[in-house]
């Protein structure tokens, strides 16, 4: 299953929607096969492990390995149970159960009623930890939110004057690029856009450029920004206020700077006057992003964007690149004021991995309670 768990995580990035997945085929205490499903609507792990046997050699009687339940429904490729039944594998070992409606204990009960021994929960953990944005997003229909900075040990992201760069190593800062590849959207807050003038793409090779997703109430973002001088090439929602007032923005009108920004390209989602709190509207914009089937968001964002997702308790998983050098007390904290008097009340996550990078950075994961 280990074999199956390595072989799954290198369809990371690629095959989304659907859910990374390994197989390994073992019989007579031999590997005869093996497989992971690669890119969407290329062949499912199962599939791909039975077409790896040797010539000459086949399934019968053999045990297949699997990280995922098998899917029993046709979608861009038939049901893997099938191919299982046909292949006459006398035993399945599966670490997951698939969450999806369509399959979840269906695909294990096709299995069973072809008289295929069936193993399930094995590895569970380590298999569920391959797919938490598929399992979020199936549950809940809302992207799974990753929050990542680079901070100090001294816990500032930037130094009083906000420069930032650069506190996290350029190992660092690397492995961020991969995390932008594998993750459908980013979003920022218009400050940063200010700020920094990023362009918010991926410059992980292989990777994917993310849905770009800017926070901006009164459409301050400038048409001179990279971000919207690439609209076109690379997808773009701008979040507005409605109505908001930009006083000496060229004394232009909330409509009129909608509609250029429209016209370069950038989609505006326009939060209704109705909700007041910035953790109403973090919920709000997270449920329209899970209709346009957005099922996972880097969220690279500053102090108050930072604030604001956590006290809507919208923060899955938290990334933390610690640099191993002071700024001070005037340095720049990662989150603005949360207004907690009583740290029994703060919310605790779970650290999932603390791991020491070679140039002196410690990566640090949490995960949020169930």
């Amino acid at each position: 299953m280990r074999m199956a768990i390595e072989l799954a995580q290198r369809g990371g990035g690629h095959v989304h929607p659907n859910p990374q997945v390994g197989a390994v085929i073992v019989k007579e205490g031999r590997v005869i096969g093996k497989g992971y499903h690669r890119s969407y609507g290329n062949l499912h792990a199962e599939r791909e492990a039975l077409q790896s046997i040797p010539e000459g050699e086949n399934a019968e009687n053999a045990t297949v390995y699997v990280t995922l339940e098998p899917c029993c429904h046709h979608g861009k490729q038939p049901p893997c149970t099938e191919a299982l039944i046909q292949a006459k594998v006398a035993c399945v070992v599966i670490g997951s159960r698939d969450p999806n409606p369509l399959v979840s204990g269906k695909g294990i009960e096709q299995l069973r009623k072809a008289n295929i021994t069936v193993v399930e929960d094995f590895m569970k953990e380590e298999c569920d930890r391959l797919n938490p944005v598929f399992f979020h997003f199936v549950k809940t229909k809302r992207p799974y939110v990753t929050m990542k900075f680079a901070q100090t040990a001294d816990g500032k992201i930037a130094s009083q004057t906000g420069n930032a760069k650069w506190i996290s190593s350029e190992k660092s800062r690397a492995e961020v690029q991969k995390l932008r590849g594998e993750r459908m959207a980013i979003l920022v807050g218009v400050n940063t856009v200010l700020a920094d003038d990023p362009r918010l793409n991926c410059r992980y090779s292989g990777g994917r450029d993310p849905v770009r997703v800017v926070l901006d109430h009164m459409l301050r973002i400038p048409m001179s920004s990279q971000i919207v001088r690439s609209a076109w090439e690379q997808p773009t929602i701008v979040v507005a206020k409605e109505n908001a007032d930009a006083p000496g923005k060229e004394q232009k009108t909330f409509g009129e700077r909608k509609e250029a920004l429209e016209t370069a390209g950038i989609e505006v989602l326009v939060v209704p006057q109705t909700i007041v709190h910035p953790e109403e509207e973090i919920q709000f914009v997270l449920d329209w992003l899970g209709t346009r089937n957005i099922d996972s968001i880097l969220v690279e964002g500053g102090g108050t964007v930072n604030a604001a997702f956590y006290k809507a308790q919208a923060v899955d998983e938290l990334i933390i690149y610690m640099a191993p050098f002071f700024l001070g007390a005037d340095g720049i904290s990662p989150v603005a004021s949360l207004e907690i008097n009583d740290p029994m009340m703060a919310e605790r996550m779970r650290l999932q991995s603390a791991t020491a990078m070679s140039d002196g950075d410690v990566c640090i994961v949490y995960t949020k309670r169930e």
